[in-house]
């Protein structure tokens, strides 16, 4: 039995395009293409899955070196030279041939659209890469690009527990130069209402919500109000609130640390 081509399933994994009837009916009646599908549309899933991962650790070394291994490889296979090429017609036949252009059709005709097998293997290393760092991008033919520069960081806090919160809750809080506070939380206690963000002042007790946290562990970005006096407004706060219409402080502070820099 002559099984489906490993790029073929590639594809029809990605859902780049639908299965034809005969590949339908072999897929019915192999056990191998099948699990080799099943396999590939598992590998898809997981990089799906984890497209709002962010701060992804560095790929392992070896995963560069076999990405760069199979690009070698490529470039040294022989290509057609520069003046067949150009002569070749549109349809593929090199007219320079004793047999002349032909127009290819059944098989011929498919076998003609198939991926070199070295573009497929490195398709696949790139693929493997991505799971294995959950979305780190690959640049090939020539060196990484340095990534762009995030915005410069003014002040920071970090947050410690507060309270009767438990003492394994913590975070951090840093200002940007771009007018945002970016707040990383983490293993704070669940709340039957939800996480509010205040800036207070420590001299006068004053203070005021910049926005809410969704979830007990992860990061935010809140956007800071113009022109705000951090040197006046220095603590970050993090509170347990309850959906009772009250724009008020709880009073039940989670969180707490003071902004320096």
């Amino acid at each position: 039995m002559q099984h489906l081509d490993h790029d073929r399933l590639v594809f029809l994994a990605l859902g780049e395009s639908d299965a034809e009837d005969g590949e339908t009916t072999h897929l019915d009646s192999c056990p191998h293409c099948r699990g080799e599908l099943a396999t590939l549309q598992h590998v898809a899933g997981l990089g799906a899955d984890t497209q709002g991962l962010a701060d992804l650790p560095a790929p392992p070394e070896h995963v560069w070196q076999g990405i760069v291994t199979e690009i070698g490889a490529a470039e040294r296979l022989p290509s057609l030279p520069a003046a067949r090429r150009a002569t070749a017609s549109p349809d593929g036949a090199d007219p320079a041939s004793p047999a002349g252009p032909t127009t290819p059709a059944g098989p011929a005709r498919r076998a003609r659209r198939r991926w070199p097998r070295w573009a497929t293997t490195a398709v696949t290393a790139v693929a493997a890469a991505a799971v294995a760092v959950v979305g780190t991008a690959v640049v090939l033919g020539g060196p990484a690009a340095d990534p762009e520069p995030g915005p410069e960081v003014l002040a920071s806090a970090p947050l410690a527990a507060f309270g009767g919160t438990p003492k394994d809750a913590a975070g951090d809080a840093r200002v940007l130069a771009d007018g945002q506070l970016h707040l990383h939380v983490a293993n704070l206690p669940a709340v039957p209402g939800y996480y509010e963000v205040w800036l207070i002042n420590p001299t006068n007790m004053k203070m005021f919500s910049i926005g809410v946290l969704r979830a007990a562990s992860g990061d935010v970005l809140l956007p800071l109000p113009p022109n705000v006096d951090l040197q006046a407004y220095s603590v970050v706060d993090v509170s347990a609130e309850r959906y009772d219409n009250e724009p008020a402080h709880s009073g039940d502070s989670l969180l707490r640390g003071t902004l320096t820099g």
